[in-house]
């Protein structure tokens, strides 16, 4: 996706500038001023667990609206298979090498010790050298807020109020009787997601004026699964269907998604919909799938037709929902095919923004501007994408979600290596979505050039590689060394 020298946001400013019938100062002022963004993200959301993904048991009636008011995106990505190498990606678009974030925790969570590697020591929180996006855009002129699970580093060095945002309450681990840093006042029986809500709305009412850059970090729809009772009972008779049956996960889903709609209202009722950038996601893949995978239960939804889930590098564990609404400037109701990760959000913000990339700051993703707007084919060629996992994620019964793999996507091709033994996986995710065909052995030609291409990646950005466990020990102890992990306490899945 080659870009212009012309910044994108220039033009549209221009077209702007152009539309005004005898335009005033303030009306030029307010032309010039760059659109606000709020980036809403869900946690452990599945690709199809919003309706306009294919669910037909959740109810998602403001994401769709989002959907058809705006482009959705059905290869979107996660940089990680589980939360914490996805948010570091987001907030430094830098891929984990750079960062060290690769999973979540120490490598002690999961029993390691029984297998044939020793996983890359991991970093749990975002070095505080990282210039975020929040800085960035702090420096072009914008109000900054987070509100909700940061979970790059709780600790005052580490908290989002030191990582260039003017505003941060963070919480994550309850929906209800959930405790927040900094200390704020919450009336009993709370529910998380709303509470986080209102405190997104304060900021927008605040800052109405712009331009502001507003993350809404949903802990919904992680476990533990907690719902509002209301809500609940809406479900409790409703059919399963294709994998999708629990009504609680279904109320927090709903949640989600009131959320959303609140809002998409707020934005309409001050009249700030047509200067911002609604953006909603979610951090990896749903909770489920395992079972066909012969990996032990957990699964309280399903992300068929994609492979496996949470945990994994299978596309059930990276792809995820992917919607923007942008009015005048995003054409409603558009789907594009074209893939996105989680590094090119930041220098698509800087684009939209019409900031420079921080000095010195290396930024592994691509703006993907063009593609909202119009002005670059769906098509358009880009680099290639990849996923860099040097660890283990444990399950039950000693079954893993995954082993230490990398992969690679290019084009419509996707490889996958896997550490351990060497093994190679590669797909065409047009013709085979569920990953069910391995063409390595068909395709030798093709999956040597791609895991050079993946291999020389790793080599260019010092990619660390899982060494040899000389000493394999028993696989009898996992149970006690699991779940050292404080989040892996609320979470059988972290």
């Amino acid at each position: 996706m080659n870009r212009s020298n012309r910044p994108l946001r220039a033009v549209l400013v221009a077209a702007a500038l152009a539309a005004l019938p005898g335009p005033t100062a303030p009306a030029l002022l307010e032309a010039a001023r760059p659109p606000n963004i709020v980036f809403v993200l869900a946690d452990d959301l599945g690709w199809t667990d919003v309706a306009c993904y294919g669910s037909r048991y959740y109810e998602t009636p403001h994401i769709d609206r989002l959907a058809a008011q705006g482009m959705r995106f059905t290869s979107g990505y996660t940089c990680g298979p589980n939360c914490q190498p996805t948010r570091a990606a987001l907030m430094s678009g830098q891929y984990g090498p750079r960062t060290g974030v690769y999973t979540v925790g120490g490598i002690e969570r999961f029993n390691w010790q029984s297998r044939p590697l020793r996983p890359v020591d991991n970093v749990t929180k975002l070095p505080p050298e990282t210039v975020t996006v929040a800085e960035a855009l702090r420096q072009a002129g914008y109000a900054t807020a987070l509100f909700g699970k940061w979970h790059l580093g709780d600790d005052p060095e580490h908290h989002p109020l030191q990582q260039g945002f003017d505003e941060a309450v963070v919480s994550m681990g309850q929906h209800f009787d959930f405790k927040t840093n900094p200390q704020a006042e919450v009336a009993p029986g709370t529910y998380l997601a709303d509470f986080l809500t209102q405190k997104a709305e304060g900021f927008i009412r605040r800052h109405q004026d712009g331009p502001f850059f507003l993350c809404l970090h949903h802990f919904a729809v992680h476990s533990p699964h907690q719902a509002k009772e209301p809500l609940i009972g809406k479900f409790r008779p409703k059919p399963a269907s294709g994998g999708h049956h629990s009504p609680v996960y279904a109320a927090m889903i709903a949640s989600v998604d009131e959320s959303v709609g609140r809002m998409m209202a707020l934005l309409d009722e001050l009249g700030l919909s047509p200067r911002t950038l609604l953006v909603f996601t979610s951090d990896n893949g749903g909770v489920g799938g395992y079972e066909r995978e012969g990996v032990q239960g957990g699964s309280i939804t399903d992300n068929a037709p994609l492979r496996s889930g949470k945990g994994s590098l299978y596309e059930g564990g990276i792809r995820v929902p992917y919607l923007f609404r942008w009015p005048g400037a995003i054409a409603p109701g558009k789907t594009c095919e074209a893939p996105i990760n989680s590094v090119d959000l930041y220098p698509t913000l800087l684009e939209l923004a019409g900031a420079k990339p921080p000095a010195g700051h290396r930024l592994d993703g691509i703006s993907y501007l063009g593609l909202l707007t119009g002005s670059l084919p769906p098509a358009s060629p880009r680099p290639d994408l990849f996923w860099h996992f040097p660890g283990y994620l444990g399950a039950g019964a000693n079954t893993w979600r995954t082993t230490p793999v990398g992969a690679i996507r290019s084009g419509d091709w996707k490889l996958m290596e896997f550490f351990e033994d060497g093994r190679l996986e590669l797909y065409r995710l047009s013709a085979d979505l569920g990953e069910r065909r391995n063409l390595a052995g068909e395709q030798p030609d093709r999956a040597r050039d791609l895991h050079a291409r993946m291999t020389a990646w790793r080599k260019a950005i010092q990619a660390p590689m899982p060494t040899p466990n000389d000493s394999p020990a028993s696989a009898a102890p996992a149970a006690k060394k699991r779940n050292r992990n404080p989040d892996a306490k609320r979470d059988p899945r972290p």
